[in-house]
């Protein structure tokens, strides 16, 4: 079936897109092919359905008319699994095809699972970035279990926020790295946090590997090891760039794209965690998995494929998460001299050079935040 716009991938990116797409014109099919069953939802809020903060109604991103409205056909439970870039044809895995004039690929990124000797035995394992894996870890979550936990990074200290609601629950991290939020925290920064999550108790195993597993023992590099009920992979994520890179498009650990948002390959644009983009605040091109930059790259991607000129070089690293209470904000990059304040609980450090901002940490005090990622993004003078 023929179709003016596809898009892979029903993200908050792809909801950028359609919603750019129709702002610039009202007419022309547009085709969104979902590998989930699911209205586009806020996948940060997983952790809240777990902790029966949120329901799958109030995930939703857009309301439940939103695909109808914009004239979208989703074709759900269905995935792409190559591209005819000649034909100008996507062919999914029930074999069925679908052709496009101007085509969108924001497949996202999946779980990272390290190759350990034994995890293929292990019943009751789950990955945690999707609505259906918080789904079935609900379903095995009781009173009185052990949960190991791969991974100190954003997506497996949430995951312990919401497992936290279950009673008597034991929690335990395991990272290679020796500090939590390596990738987004300075030392000080992240003893802040570790202290504060050890208090909500939470378990931390730092510096240390998994070797293997036996039965549900996890043996460590140090020839210790963790006994548990429920194992979590959150050992990081990967980009789904099989799609472009399978066509000789250009990638690197993400799909490369310009400022329009297109790929090497014509009539095919790229958005969101597949990609890679470009940093202002560093000047260089890496991935940047982040919500905001996912729209405004979406929303960029649909304005030139529906016959508009259309720039996105704004792309700054950030996040923005809250773990039992506490508020933690980070953005662009750390380098430069330093602003730093902190009383133990609160912290601050702000990077800057040539007057300018380059980058911060907050903790806690982040009503400045919203100002400081507008100096790094436009690159305003401090």
């Amino acid at each position: 079936m023929k179709y003016k716009y596809v898009i892979i991938g029903n993200s908050i990116a792809a909801v950028g897109a359609v919603e750019a797409i129709r702002r610039n014109v009202k007419d022309g099919r547009i085709a969104i092919i979902s590998n989930e069953k699911y209205h586009v939802y806020l996948r940060p809020l997983i952790s809240y359905l777990l902790m029966g903060k949120t329901d799958e109604n109030k995930m939703k991103y857009r309301d439940e008319n939103f695909y109808s409205r914009n004239q979208c056909e989703l074709k759900l439970n269905k995935t792409a699994t190559m591209i005819d870039p000649d034909k100008k044809m996507v062919i999914l895995d029930d074999g069925s095809d679908v052709s496009y004039e101007k085509l969108l690929v924001c497949t996202g990124s999946s779980p990272v699972i390290p190759p350990i000797p034994g995890l293929d035995k292990v019943k009751y394992k789950f990955a945690f970035t999707t609505l259906d894996d918080a789904k079935a870890l609900g379903n095995v979550l009781k009173e009185n279990i052990k949960v190991l936990i791969i991974g100190a990074g954003l997506i497996g200290l949430k995951c312990a926020e919401g497992i936290s609601c279950c009673k008597d629950v034991e929690i335990i991290s395991v990272d290679l790295s020796p500090k939590i939020l390596s990738s987004i925290l300075d030392d000080e920064s992240s003893e802040i946090i570790r202290k504060h999550l050890e208090k909500n108790n939470i378990k931390f195993c730092l510096g240390h590997r998994i070797k293997e597993f036996k039965d549900n023992t996890a043996f460590l590099d140090d020839n210790s090891k963790i006994r548990f009920d429920v194992l979590i992979m959150a050992a990081g994520v990967r980009p789904n760039i099989s799609l472009i890179k399978d066509i000789g498009g250009k990638t690197n650990k993400g799909i490369i794209i310009d400022e329009r948002c297109q790929t090497s390959v014509p009539d095919i644009y790229a958005v969101g965690d597949c990609c890679e983009s470009l940093d202002v605040s560093s000047g260089e091109s890496k991935l940047m998995a982040l919500l905001p930059n996912a729209y405004m790259q979406g929303e960029c991607a649909g304005m030139n494929m529906s016959g508009a000129d259309y720039v996105f070089d704004r792309a700054v690293p950030m996040n923005s998460i809250s773990l039992f209470g506490k508020h933690i904000m980070t953005a662009g990059t750390y380098s430069g001299q330093v602003y730093y304040e902190s009383n133990g609980k609160n912290y601050k450090s702000l990077f800057y050079s040539n007057n300018k901002l380059n980058g911060f940490i907050l903790i806690e005090n982040i009503e400045k935040a919203g100002i400081y990622v507008s100096l790094i993004r436009e690159k305003n003078t401090a």
